[in-house]
């Protein structure tokens, strides 16, 4: 925390989180000044816009009020084609190659670049002009048409061009923010002809890309999966793009490998044609970004621009700061808070962390300690009913199950999670002694009490959602009250702030737009060669009749892929692979789908690759895999509940009120005692084989059967007569007299 901050908070200031809210600029992220960057600004507010604009039907009542031709901008490969084409614009322009130095000098173009660049220029340029020239005159590339039609003019330039502009962009010097890359340019030029040449030409390929399809058609399909991988790998490192090429690989190896990994191989033309369809790339990954994920990122930066979100964190601060090891207790709340809005639990951590990890440790938590909380709690964020990140809505695409069902079966285990951490942080103050910030260096409760009413668009989109009214709607409307809210604040949202609420939804929704279209490219892949089904086949077979042995599979694939891609990418494949193997053993739907969800998302904090400790760990200067280690205890609550409502359904909402009841108490009861063992303390310090008898008793308690949970209770007795001196060996043996 700065200096600057201490010393106002010190003077009794209204709030301690100045800053929270400001955007993170990426270390490959362009800022531009001046006019280019009042024309980025402009080209970010236009595609959030746009967004809102189709899915509330706006544009239909503006084509009503002028007169104006009507085009049907929901047909969804039109939309989802705008979408992505348009993210992908915008992300190469926005989003350079590598790091970019803030003091880097000017520099001329090397000889090598400028070439590479002529050249690329006149290919997609020209490849360009054939796509306007095919559309003006009417001569699309029909289904029938000779193999080398356009061949020449469009299709090898597309790809050689856009090839060369890959390479220019790559051996490029590293140049300062604000100047522009013209290889990257290319590439943004290259990415818009792709979409308008698909979507021209979509009428002929749903009927021909799974059959017969034209040359040209693979070529731009190719060149448009080559644009996606290199924007996921600047926006979200090389792991799923690894993943993502293994897959493609595949879909050519099929015919050399064994057992269930064969298969007969496909055509390249076909291959990748079929996966820049609706079956892959435009399919549910990006059916869900390009409405529900980007509808609730334009959400949670209206948050960010009207202040509520530092709001949040400031009522935390007010409510639990002063409490023994508060910071942590704080981090808990809010990074629950802003976690299930924005979705990404490493930009949770940066966001929330960077305030949050300085004044745990300032009241005395260790560095790793302070990252570790920081980094469950964040991660925790996306399990947290309503919104969770995204993920209750994608669940609901992917099952057809309703929205409200999948939130309500969500909240219990969601509670467990951060009751958990809470105990957790709780018993690590007690072992240490901390106590909590002085209530002067605090934002004042009663005046965060008055500014209650900030919490009303979380309110409205609840209420929405439970009255029901359609996603799209409830979020738009908890858009708007965002924004009114703000008007009885001092940082009023008026039209300044609303634009630039819609910038910056831009620009935090590029990630997700490029993870979800690579992810698409996975499922094309999966539905095209049947290894799905499959694999769901070798899972029965390993399994056997055992479900507990086939969950643990699930399980392990779940974070295995979620190490390697963010949650949604991650839960979406898994899904795909496993989910369909689990529902025919007998496992229901909607408890398949979460079990998959939770190890998806909790894969941020598993050793080795635990993205959210590692981002943690970066803010507090503490080793990495300590951090991902010490995380991983923090949140191991979430490991034990998905076995949890395996075995007990109620867990989920299923059952009787009473059924419900009972395992919600005994799980509270259960996970108090699992902290307590975790941290080797209860009513005072556990030794080794008290912390062991906890342990025990704490499964029990999780199990949700009225035998264990009276097992673990009476070892919960046993543990605190002993810690109270109740039960020694004197007693005992007077007992026995």
């Amino acid at each position: 925390m700065s200096a600057n901050n201490l010393a106002a908070t010190a003077a009794g200031a209204e709030t301690i989180a100045d800053g929270v809210d400001e955007e993170v600029v990426a270390s490959n992220q362009r800022v531009f000044t001046g006019t280019l960057g009042l024309t980025m600004a402009a080209l970010c507010v236009f595609y959030t816009a746009f967004h809102i604009g189709v899915m509330n039907g706006i544009h239909d009542r503006i084509s009503d009020l002028f007169g104006l031709p009507s085009i049907d901008l929901t047909e969804p490969w039109r939309y989802r084609l705008l979408h992505v084409g348009g993210g992908l614009f915008l992300g190469f322009i926005l989003y350079a190659a590598r790091p970019l130095p803030d003091d880097a000098a000017a520099r001329r173009l090397s000889p090598a670049e400028l070439l590479l660049d002529i050249v690329a220029a006149v290919l997609v340029i020209g490849a360009g002009a054939q796509l306007v020239a095919m559309w003006v005159t009417g001569g699309l590339v029909a289904t029938g048409a000779p193999a080398d039609t356009y061949l020449y003019t469009f299709a090898y330039p597309l790809a050689a061009g856009t090839a060369l502009a890959l390479v220019s962009a790559w051996i490029a010097p590293r140049r300062n923010r604000d100047v522009l890359s013209w290889a990257d340019m290319l590439l943004a030029l290259s990415a818009a002809i792709v979409a308008a040449y698909i979507i021209s030409h979509a009428d002929f390929l749903r009927m021909r890309a799974q059959v017969f399809p034209h040359a040209n058609d693979m070529w731009a399909s190719i060149t448009g999966i080559a644009l996606i991988l290199e924007l996921t790998r600047r926006l979200a490192g090389m792991a799923l793009v690894m993943i993502v090429a293994v897959f493609i690989a595949y879909g050519f190896l099929g015919p050399w490998l064994p057992g269930v990994l064969f298969h007969n191989g496909y055509a390249p033309a076909r291959f990748f044609a079929f996966i820049y369809t609706d079956n892959g790339i435009l399919g549910p990954t990006t059916a869900i970004s390009s409405t529900y994920i980007i509808l609730f990122i334009a959400f949670a930066a209206f948050l960010q621009a009207s202040r509520v979100g530092e709001y949040f964190v400031n009522f935390a601060f007010a409510a639990a700061g002063s409490q023994r090891g508060g910071p942590a207790k704080v981090a808990v709340f809010a990074s629950g808070l802003m976690g299930m809005i924005n979705g990404t639990s490493a930009g949770n951590v940066v966001a929330t962390g960077s305030l949050t990890i300085p004044l745990m440790k300032k009241v005395g938590y260790q560095p790793r300690t302070a990252a570790s909380v920081e980094a469950a709690a964040s991660t925790g964020g996306q399990i947290m009913p309503p919104i969770m990140g995204a993920g209750a809505f994608i669940m609901a695409e992917v099952t057809g199950i309703p929205y409200q069902d999948i939130a309500i079966a969500a909240l219990i285990p969601a509670i467990l999670y951060f009751v958990s951490i809470l105990f957790m942080v709780d018993k690590e103050a007690l072992k240490l002694g901390m106590k909590g910030l002085p209530r002067n260096e605090l934002p004042s409760l009663p005046l965060m009490m008055r500014r209650i009413f900030l919490f009303i668009p979380i309110l409205i989109l609840i209420g929405a959602l439970f009255m029901g009214y359609s996603v799209i709607r409830a979020g738009t409307l908890a858009m708007g009250a965002a924004a009114v809210v703000s008007w009885f604040t001092p940082q009023k949202m008026l039209l300044k702030e609303i634009l630039w609420g819609l910038e910056i939804a831009a620009r935090m929704a590029l990630q997700m737009v490029a993870v979800c279209a690579a992810a698409g490219i996975i499922v094309g892949v999966i539905a095209l060669t049947g290894v799905g089904t499959r694999f769901s086949s070798l899972l029965l077979d390993l399994a056997g009749q055992s479900q507990l042995i086939a969950m643990v599979f699930a399980m392990l694939v779940a974070i295995i892929l979620g190490m390697g891609m963010p949650t949604t990418a991650a839960y979406a494949v898994a899904a795909a692979v496993i989910a369909p193997g689990l529902i025919r053993m007998g496992v229901d739907p909607l408890t398949a789908h979460f079990f998959i969800f939770y190890y998806a998302v909790i894969s941020a904090i598993t050793p080795p690759v635990a993205l959210a400790a590692y981002a943690g760990a970066a803010i507090a200067q503490s080793d990495p895999m300590r951090t991902s280690v010490e995380s991983f205890k923090f949140g191991l609550a979430a490991f034990v509940v998905p076995f949890m409502f395996f075995y007990s359904s109620e867990m989920l909402m299923q059952g009787a009120w009473l059924d419900i009841l009972h395992v919600f108490v005994s799980a509270l009861f259960g996970i108090y005692m699992m902290a307590s063992a975790v941290q080797g303390w209860m009513w005072g310090r556990l030794n080794p084989v008290l912390r062991v008898v906890t342990l025990v008793g704490a499964l029990g308690m999780i199990a949700g059967g009225w035998m264990s949970d009276l097992v673990g209770l009476v070892i919960a007795v046993i543990v605190i007569g002993i810690q109270r001196g109740l039960l020694n060996a004197r007693n005992v043996t007077r007992g026995a007299d």
